[in-house]
């Protein structure tokens, strides 16, 4: 039988946190000789010795040191390891850390484990709560934090040795680097939230919560590579005083650089000094050890610039899985300079002097490292170095600014309608908003990119099958025909009927959006100049009449697309009956559908790899902020695509990545983490339900046409 714990089980988490965090140091100087501790390369490093001291140091000065009649382990080591809290007394100044020969080696270890003995009997004396709760879990993520340095200075003093000598067999990782993306994901800023909200721990620097405006900009995928940088290297990237900040220049001068820190260059190519010895760059793995200077000049080289630290948390906030290695690999510089945030407030006591004290003359990095310690980062997280500094593992990911999408200028009776949609969706629930409001300009052209996708199979297998069955189709057309076509966008399909069917003499598009439809009617128009075509700006589901000027032939209905399955059935329905009334008793109507298929295959179609039509399902968002005034941080939302079998549909939605209230009008719409807007169905179908939805709406189904796998099918239907 198991013995009791004499450890009470509400902390027996902090222990074991407790535990785990300061068993990483000691065993990181396994192997390290106490020559090799106790060695302080340069005045910005410390020594290992000083490191395994420092963290056994800040719970006594901070926690232990509180309790009434606490005795210091030892009160000389009280100005020995304090790094630089003016507080708490005399220190040894920094460059002065590696003259200290004694304490040895040994006797900072039996210091650590006297720390660490206190410390367990504290946190058996009870849970830490408040202030103090605050100040234990700063001390476990400040020893993570002397685990990173620890491996910078040890790297460092290696890297001053002739003999280049390795810490270790491998360099020690805490994740796996993770495979390159490409190409640069696309964000359209607008008023975003950026900060640490206070629900969990975080240094205070990275609070309070506030509102930035962002401008459209571009984030790479990938961090910047040695590949990359061997190329600015060899294009005089050092050599080239045009690429420099003028600070920058003067270092590069001064310092000699010629490459980043710790690279050499021989009859074999480049090569670099790692915590495993001096190795051959791989070219893939992501650049180390570049300054802000570096980072800022190779941007420049490249025409693009440095993100600011609100675009990359944004960026990383709202699409984590666009970007490789954001955490896990190199610490990332931005263009911003690391100052307080609106409303910041240190910590009380004397943890105040952790980071406000430094908030000068310094730039910012994120992310995390390949040596920073499994669950020391966040996306909040705020690293900062001054902008000459090298010797962290420090690396750079490109931005570029974007154009805006392009603006219309909205009918107000569109715009008013398209208010009263969206406000009318979003305060259901659930969520929904009409597919209808997709198709601005931008969201037009979105649509038309998606069709060219490999993964969307409806609009090639559609066309083909098109071309096949327009001409057997078109001879029943009758001379002086006008064909009728709803939801236009950009008429692609519709060259493919009028080719097929110079019968016609009359065209009229139809379609909601003002800027798509004139700019698809002048193409046909230009295109066939023996047509009269005749545009209409409306909404396809609730036309009144048809325009004049089309003649008094038969009248072709065409709604190819699968754009019936978007509508419920009742609309559906509904649809086909004010079609058959609006082109009357002789009417002909060439309806487009999508068959069920695997479940697979549908999915990917409206979930592509490169992120269309998830582009296209934000920009609803997008024209919302710009035609209806809304504040929607469009990137907080992810598109979603799945298969309800019980419905026969594939359904997309906008899923919001944080709590959030956006403003619409005069109303606040408050969305809860997970919680999505419904934007669209497609509805699949089958031969039979094709025949039931048309028999139910008047109309008989004259033919039926099933194109190759992955099938679609177009039914023409007789009135």
């Amino acid at each position: 039988m198991n013995a009791p714990s004499r450890t009470p089980a509400w902390s027996a988490d902090d222990l074991s946190a407790y535990r785990d965090v300061r068993a990483v140091m000691p065993a990181l100087a396994v192997g390290l000789s106490p020559e090799d501790l106790g060695a302080q390369p340069m005045a910005d490093c410390s020594p290992g010795k000083w490191h395994l001291a420092h963290g056994s140091w800040f719970f006594e000065a901070m926690i232990l040191s509180a309790e009434p009649g606490y005795r210091p382990v030892d009160d000389r080591f009280q100005a020995l390891f304090n790094s630089y809290y003016e507080a708490l007394g005399k220190r040894v100044e920094r460059c002065d850390r590696g003259l200290m020969t004694r304490p040895s080696v040994a006797e900072v270890m039996a210091y650590r484990r006297e720390i660490d003995r206190r410390m367990e009997t504290w946190l058996a004396g009870g849970a830490p709560s408040g202030r103090l709760r605050y100040l234990f879990t700063l001390g476990l993520h400040h020893e993570q934090q002397h685990q990173e340095l620890f491996l910078m200075d040890i790297l460092n003093l290696m890297a001053r040795s002739p003999l280049d000598p390795a810490a270790y067999d491998l360099e020690p990782r805490f994740a796996d680097r993770e495979r390159a993306r490409g190409g640069m994901t696309r964000f359209d800023g607008g008023l975003v939230e950026i900060g640490h909200d206070g629900e969990s721990f975080a240094f205070d620097n990275e609070g309070p919560a506030h509102r930035v405006w962002l401008e459209p900009y571009l984030l790479a995928n990938d961090l910047v590579n040695n590949a990359d940088w061997v190329a600015f290297i060899e294009d005089g990237g050092y050599r080239r005083p045009e690429l420099w900040l003028s600070d920058g220049w003067v270092a590069v001068r001064a310092e000699r650089w010629t490459a980043p820190l710790y690279w050499s260059e021989d009859t074999d190519g480049w090569n670099c000094m790692t915590l495993a010895g001096r190795r051959p760059i791989e070219p893939e793995a992501p650049v180390r050890h570049i300054s802000f200077y570096e980072a800022d000049a190779f941007a420049r080289w490249s025409g693009k610039r440095l993100p600011t630290e609100a675009e990359w948390e944004h960026a990383v906030r709202c699409r984590p899985e666009a970007f490789s290695n954001a955490f896990g690999e190199v610490w990332q510089w931005t263009a911003s300079a690391y100052a307080p945030y609106p409303g910041f407030r240190p910590t009380e006591g004397t943890a105040s002097e952790y980071n406000g004290k430094f908030m000068a003359n310094q730039m910012v990095l994120r992310g995390s490292s390949f040596a920073t310690p499994v669950g020391h980062a966040r996306l909040s997280y705020r690293n900062f170095f001054y902008p000459q500094q090298r010797w962290a593992f420090m690396g750079l990911r490109l931005a570029e600014d974007a154009a805006a999408p392009p603006s219309a200028t909205a009918d107000p009776g569109e715009t008013a309608r398209f208010r009263r949609d969206l406000l009318s969706g979003l305060t259901r629930s659930p969520k929904v908003a009409s597919p209808k409001w997709f198709y601005d300009a931008e969201g037009s052209r979105l649509f038309e990119e998606i069709t060219r996708l490999p993964e969307y199979y409806p609009t090639r297998q559609e066309a083909a099958l098109l071309r096949e069955v327009a001409p057997r189709w078109a001879e029943r057309f009758g001379l002086g025909a006008a064909l009728v076509e709803f939801g236009s966008g950009a008429s692609e399909k519709t060259r493919i009927v009028l080719d097929a069917a110079p019968c016609l003499s009359a065209y009229a598009p139809i379609d909601i959006s003002a800027d798509a439809l004139d700019a698809a009617a002048r193409r046909i128009a230009e295109a066939y100049p023996y047509l009269n075509v005749i545009p209409l700006v409306g909404d396809f589901l609730h036309l009144g009449a048809l325009p004049a000027g089309l003649g008094d032939g038969r009248r072709i209905g065409f709604f190819p697309g699968s754009t019936i399955g978007n509508l419920e059935r009742a609309e559906a329905e509904g649809f086909l009956r004010g079609a058959r009334t609006l082109l009357g008793d002789d009417a002909l109507f060439i309806l487009g559908v999508d068959l069920v298929k695997s479940p697979e295959t549908l999915v990917a179609a409206y979930d592509d790899a490169r992120g269309v039509t998830a582009a296209f399902n934000r920009n609803l968002l997008v024209r919302a902020n710009r035609e209806l005034g809304a504040d929607f941080d469009v990137d907080a939302f992810i598109h979603r695509a799945v298969w309800n079998a019980g419905e026969s549909r594939v359904e997309m939605h906008l899923e919001a990545t944080r709590d959030m209230q956006v403003v619409v009008g005069s109303e606040r719409i408050a969305f809860a983490q997970g919680e999505t807007i419904h934007t669209e169905n497609s509805r699949k179908f089958t031969e039979a339900t094709v025949r039931t939805m048309a028999q139910a709406a008047g109309w008989s189904v004259a033919a039926f046409e099933t194109g190759a796998a992955p099938s679609v099918a177009l039914a023409l239907l007789k009135a």
